[in-house]
């Protein structure tokens, strides 16, 4: 009996060394992962006063820890769910971006089209940005393993004209997309990243000279326009051992008028309060409302936190967003919206919520058509 015990703990422990390195192998060898950070980016991240002991560390103390009991009831809601509704079982009413559009810059008005999830097309001050453009159709590594997209594109990234900028809040899968990088390598005049983000764009082919990684509270401009990395409450990774090996960041975007904040992820803090002090007032605010759970409250806001955070960065018009692309938590599809705009109401809060493609004109137009009921 105490040889078969023995036998099998030794099988056992075979099959979990051999799963490791073929995990670690597929990581080496799909591009997809991304890179280490090595060299000269490196030593600027290990100069960074926000890397400690191989990591980087949260503004403020964040347990993402959820213990026995925790991962329990994940699994219990994973088998029986909290919703039956986690995804939309009609088309949603994605407004196609047509060709006027895309050749009629705009230099005396600002606009954000929502790409859906967290991706956005602005033009501002003359200039085209894109911001997390995770443009693939899968959130995951691996293409037949997933969350799948809930509808099309309202534009392909072929047919996109020329990028300025594009603008990366950290490197989890549903916000930075291999794919989508690859593709827009060419187009785009320039890439503004977190710390060792960029490891990952110059394994994709993105040359070094159009990438700069920047800490928080730092500011850069470019043709006018001045961005700055904001301090958020999240992680980083792509495999097995890269957990806070890169750093999360949210953004600020300063135009001649307008100013704009991207939250990225986040989970609430009071470093809200502080960008909102530094760089506040913002004409708009950009901000994460869904894949929420209360096991995970430290690195997701609730949505009635995300109006809170919010009003601590002195906006002026919320969009919630972070939710209508994916399932990537247990709650219903639209309780992110519902739940976001009916504190929004209580407080007095003016929000916009377009649909997937439908332009915000700053100051013109600001959509406020609940179409997720319909």
């Amino acid at each position: 009996m105490k040889k078969s015990i023995k036998v099998a703990c030794y099988l056992l422990g075979f099959f979990i060394l051999l799963a490791t390195v073929a995990g670690c192998s597929l990581q080496k060898f799909s591009p997809q992962f991304g890179a280490e950070s090595k060299g000269e980016r490196l030593k600027v991240i290990q100069q960074s006063p926000n890397y400690f002991e191989g990591e980087f560390q949260n503004p403020v103390e964040t347990n993402m820890d959820i213990g026995f009991r925790g991962y329990v009831k994940l699994i219990s809601m994973r088998l029986f769910g909290e919703s039956t509704d986690q995804q939309p079982d009609y088309k949603l009413p994605v407004q196609n971006i047509g060709i006027n559009q895309l050749n009629g810059l705009q230099d005396t008005a600002t606009i954000i089209t929502w790409l859906g999830h967290s991706a956005f097309l602005i033009e501002i001050d003359g200039k085209r940005l894109l911001l997390d453009p995770m443009m693939g159709d899968i959130a995951s590594p691996l293409s037949f393993l997933g969350p799948r997209r809930f509808s099309e594109l309202p534009v392909s990234i072929e047919a996109l004209p020329r990028i300025d900028a594009v603008l990366i809040s950290h490197d989890h899968y549903d916000h930075l997309d291999y794919g989508s990088i690859q593709k827009l390598s060419e187009k785009t005049g320039h890439f503004f990243v977190a710390l060792g983000v960029g490891a990952h764009l110059e394994r994709w082919g993105v040359p070094a000279d159009k990438i700069t990684e920047m800490d928080w509270w730092q500011e850069a401009s470019y043709s006018g326009l001045t961005f700055a990395s904001t301090p958020s409450r999240h992680f980083s990774g792509r495999g097995l051992s890269d957990r806070m090996k890169t750093l999360w960041t949210s953004w600020v975007i300063l135009g001649r008028e307008d100013r704009i904040f991207f939250s990225g992820d986040s989970g609430y803090f009071n470093g809200f309060e502080k960008i909102g002090k530094k760089y506040g007032p913002f004409d708009i605010t950009l901000m994460e409302c869904g894949q929420y759970n209360e096991l995970w409250r430290n690195i997701h806001m609730m949505p009635e936190q995300t109006v809170q955070a919010h009003i601590d960065l002195k906006g002026k018009l919320l969009m919630p967003i972070h939710w209508g692309a994916f399932t990537l938590a247990m709650h219903s599809w639209t309780d992110p919206i519902e739940r976001a705009t009916k504190k929004a109401a209580e407080l007095d809060v003016p929000v916009t919520t377009p649909r997937i493609g439908e332009p915000v004109i700053l100051h013109q137009s600001v959509p406020k058509k609940e179409w997720w009921r319909e």
